[in-house]
């Protein structure tokens, strides 16, 4: 497994997504929440795979709980890098408020992580972060936290948190299908600020390999560039996961891709694909020529059916 140097963090490039660990999660999921044996399972392939950082938050119901257990069985937790995240917070707090509540979320991960320090902190939304980031700047003052920062929706207000000088780390969601991000002059920015970019979503919770029949009337825009794309897979004699986790490692900025699993053949698959390094040029320039804008009602999930 590669590793990339970002914010004096070394990351894995592929960081194991836990939030199928506390919840049953994205609409590609046939087999429901793995069982704690399973999770811990899958933990250890992927750490014997070279992964060495887990991306969770307090709102994946007991994910933070299963990852403080099973890396203490594991006798690994010194050896990963944790992410996770704090709860939304309301938008009207006050500076003491913010300060009090942060510092609450911030103790609870740490002791449902079994840790003394958080290595990354994130708020869950942006807009939390450009109203209080302060309170979290604060507890990394004090050594609960190594590093904070922000997952986000978009690149306007991920910009804004690159810019502010206090991230070292942002969340974004990107992937073959969607560049509004990547194409943006984001990752360079970041880069130039020594902040890390961690990519989630990067099959769009499951909707760039469902099976074709399954795809939701209203998303159905996505499924000729979805033939178009498993078009050029099978003549470069890859499958579509493979050249979607390909073609993003290709793209310069991006520390780590965030990718969750349900069962540890499922890990298995994803190591395989990172160990083998980005598409070839010619291919990655095909990928991009092929992929048109497409709209946010399919690239946003919280714009997708309800249904969905």
């Amino acid at each position: 497994m590669r590793n990339t140097q970002y914010a004096g963090l070394t990351l894995s490039r592929l960081t194991l997504g836990t939030v199928q660990f506390g919840l049953d999660y994205g609409i590609a999921n046939r087999v429901g929440q793995p069982t704690y044996e399973t999770a811990r399972d899958i933990i250890a392939c992927a750490y014997e795979s070279g992964v060495n950082c887990l991306d969770t938050a307090a709102a994946y119901g007991t994910s933070e709980e299963v990852l403080g257990k099973a890396l203490a069985e594991l006798s690994i937790a010194d050896k990963i890098t944790i992410a996770t995240k704090i709860n939304h917070l309301d938008p009207s707090l006050s500076a003491s408020d913010a300060d009090a509540i942060v510092e609450d979320c911030v103790k609870t991960s740490l002791k449902r992580l079994n840790l003394d320090v958080l290595p990354i902190c994130m708020f869950h939304t942006e807009s939390n972060f450009l109203e209080y980031a302060d309170s979290l700047a604060k507890l990394k003052a004090r050594g609960l936290v190594k590093q904070i920062g922000s997952s986000t929706m978009t690149p306007d207000a991920t910009l804004e948190i690159v810019r502010s000088g206090l991230a070292e780390v942002v969340q974004i969601p990107s992937s073959i299908l969607d560049r509004r991000f990547t194409s943006s002059g984001l990752l360079d920015e970041a880069a130039g600020r020594g902040v890390a970019v961690f990519v989630r979503s990067i099959y769009l919770q499951g909707l760039l390999l469902m099976p074709e029949q399954d795809i939701h009337p209203q998303l159905a825009d996505v499924i000729p560039v979805r033939r178009t794309l498993s078009s050029l897979a099978a003549n470069a004699g890859i499958s579509l996961a493979e050249l979607a986790v390909r073609y993003l490692l290709g793209i310069p900025g991006i520390a780590s891709l965030v990718i969750g699993v349900d069962t540890l053949d499922q890990m298995r698959e994803n190591a395989a694909l990172f160990s083998k390094g980005p598409l070839v040029p010619d291919l990655h320039a095909a990928v991009t020529q092929a992929v048109p804008d497409l709209p946010e009602r399919i690239l946003a999930p919280t714009n997708w059916p309800k249904r969905v």
